[in-house]
Formats: C-alpha cells, sequence, structure tokens
C-alpha cells in the first residue's frame, strides 16, 4: 500500500501497488505521493477548516500537495 494524495480534492488514499491512480472519491487520475501534512476532518458539516479546503466527505487531506 502507498499513501497517495489527490491534486484535486486534497484526499489521502492507501492505493495498493499496481493499481491505477485514480482518486476513489473525485475520480480523476491525479494522485501522487508528493505531500505534506495532514488533517483528519470528521465533521465537515460543521468545520471552518474543511470549508477553507473544500472537504465535503469525512476523511484525512493533505495541507500541501506537490505537483
Amino acid at each position: 500500500m502507498v499513501e497517495m494524495a489527490c491534486r484535486s480534492c486534497r484526499q489521502i488514499f492507501d492505493i495498493p501497488r499496481g493499481v491505477p491512480p485514480i482518486c476513489p472519491n473525485c475520480k480523476t487520475p491525479t494522485l501522487t505521493t508528493e505531500w505534506a501534512g495532514l488533517i483528519v476532518i470528521l465533521d465537515p458539516e460543521d468545520s471552518i477548516i474543511a470549508r477553507e479546503l473544500g472537504a465535503t466527505k469525512p476523511g484525512r487531506y493533505a495541507i500541501r500537495v506537490g505537483r
């Protein structure tokens, strides 16, 4: 398993090796292993940080995502 962050939605996922890097959340092929910082969103509806990130689902999000 490799932890990868989506460049579009910043959500972090554990992706098995050999599986095409497609984001399970927004379905874009923009996953990368170059990310820094971690925020865990539990309740995106009541979270100011989730609103700033644009997070609509609970989960782990990267603060900074590389290109």
